[in-house]
């Protein structure tokens, strides 16, 4: 297995193209896992992405014949995603969105565990998990969760963030059983002995040399939140430290698998191909016999205010270019001026006609990019702004030409057209989602941990057509002001030795 590091601190498994255990026969059929069967795999691999690439052809099509008959992308309403949530009596909440426009189907378990959870010694904990919640459990041996997968047909992967811990699959129709058996085995048994945390603890080392301490700009997205954050929750990376990881004993793991990896702690979401009743059937077949667990200890979100701008000067050895990268502290999700932190954040990096790239990029060629974000957190958030100057253009003409283009976001009206473009890309990166069944039950799973209603998948996105340009403006005044603001200035480390005749 690869591990890697993807943007905003997220981590997650880069899957091998195949994985050569000997196969659990699960589900509806298996194959006998011999090479002969290998073409047959890829075929069913690539017929399954077939399936779910074509959703989202027939998606952008019906938005392009709409378009060319004259209608706005804010006039089209998104499809109304119908689901159920119930909970089982172990308290694992069980959400299931059925469609059967294609055989496929998704299964997003999301469980309430990420970073923020860990507690000062026993950072990394939640990440580690990610990969320990492949090495086997009582009926599944190392390694065959992902051969099961693989082999009937089936994609899989894991990510884990401050917020929560995510594993999902997607597999043909008749798969729903060994899916559903799969995550219910980990769940209830998984096999946490010295040998899997030693080689896993070694693989969360190696990708830590490989995604941080041997990649430019490591050293910097973690002391952004270093900086920024003022509450230890959020103020250290996913990957937590080597220290605690190495003073880990599988006692202290065992211990964090039995407070956050229980039924009453996850939610499970089950989107495309599938019945209600079946899935439900199943569910309570699989899940229902776990113990639910006392509930975890309360994560404290508390920070208090920042009354004054933070600065940070490293020096990066592997570095080629200078990077400023600027956060302000922005409300939780749920928060009512969401959607407006949501609106201009586009109108400042939302493609080509944005003001950033306009402004910054094309006209004074100050910058190759400037990108901004602000990831969804139940707790403290930042809008980040990460921007590479272009070669021989000076950093500080750079963050003052950000800091420029801020000012009039606060003080100039923003245009109709802008605010129809901002929510356009919102809506039409929305709708696009929608045609993957994985999608589906990510967001579903994801919006019942965030705001305790999936239903924010039908309603999140149309807050926006109600917001006012005086709305996105008087929440640029609140939140991006000098004293709410952190920089760190990133430049290449001289190399040793090298100097001038």
């Amino acid at each position: 297995m690869h591990f890697a590091m993807g943007a905003a601190g997220v981590a997650y498994i880069a899957m091998p193209a195949a994985t050569r255990t000997k196969q659990w026969p699960v589900g509806g059929h298996s194959q006998s896992g011999e090479n002969a069967e290998g073409r047959r795999e890829e075929d069913r691999i690539s017929k399954e992405e077939f399936m779910i690439r074509s959703l989202d052809r027939r998606c952008l099509a019906g938005l392009a014949a709409a378009l060319a008959l004259g209608a706005s992308l804010s006039a089209i309403a998104p499809p109304t995603i119908k689901f159920t949530d119930a909970k089982l009596q172990n308290g694992l909440r069980l959400i299931v969105a059925e469609d059967h426009v294609a055989p496929v189907f998704s299964v997003a378990v999301v469980y309430n565990v990420g970073s923020r959870n860990e507690s000062r010694g026993r950072t990394g904990f939640a990440h580690l998990f990610e990969h320990m919640m492949f090495k086997g459990s009582e009926n599944v041996g190392p390694g065959e969760h992902f051969y099961t997968v693989f082999a009937n047909g089936g994609t899989m992967n894991g990510t884990t963030n401050k917020e929560r811990t995510l594993y999902f699959e997607t597999m043909p129709a008749n798969q729903l059983e060994a899916a559903m058996f799969l995550e219910a085995d980990r769940m209830r048994s998984l096999a946490i002995v010295k040998e899997n945390l030693d080689n896993q603890r070694n693989a969360v080392q190696e990708e830590r040399r490989q995604g941080f301490d041997n990649q430019p700009y490591g050293r910097t997205n973690e002391a952004v939140d270093d900086l920024a954050f003022d509450n230890p929750a959020y103020k250290h990376s996913v990957i937590g430290s080597m220290d605690d990881l190495s003073a880990a004993t599988t006692g202290d793991v065992a211990a964090f698998f039995q407070t956050y990896y229980a039924p009453n702690n996850a939610i499970l979401a089950v989107a495309g191909d599938v019945t209600d009743a079946k899935v439900r059937e199943l569910a309570r077949k699989y899940f229902e016999p776990i113990p639910a667990q006392p509930a975890p200890p309360a994560v404290d979100i508390s920070q208090p205010p920042q009354t004054g701008e933070r600065r940070l000067a490293l020096e990066d050895s592997l570095a080629r270019l200078p990077r400023v990268d600027v956060s302000y502290r922005i409300p939780p999700t749920p928060s009512p001026d969401a959607g407006a932190i949501d609106v201009l954040t586009l109108v400042l990096s939302g493609g080509r006609s944005s003001r950033f790239y306009e402004g910054i990029v094309r006209q004074k060629q100050l910058a190759v990019n400037v990108n901004a974000f602000g990831p969804d957190s139940r707790g403290p958030r930042l809008l980040r702004i990460v921007a590479t100057p272009t070669p021989g253009k000076a950093i500080e003409d750079l963050e003052a030409a950000i800091s420029a283009e801020i000012e009039q976001l606060k003080t100039r009206p923003i245009a109709d057209w802008e605010m129809e473009k901002a929510r356009n890309t919102a809506r039409r990166q929305f709708v696009g989602q929608l045609g993957q069944s994985l999608t589906r039950a990510i967001n579903l799973a994801e919006y019942a941990l965030i705001y305790n209603d999936p239903g924010q998948i039908n309603t999140r996105w149309d807050r926006l057509t109600k917001l006012t340009p005086a709305d996105v403006q008087r929440a640029a005044q609140q939140y991006l002001s000098d004293a709410n603001r952190s920089v760190v200035i990133t430049r290449p480390k001289p190399a040793a030795g090298r100097g001038g005749l």
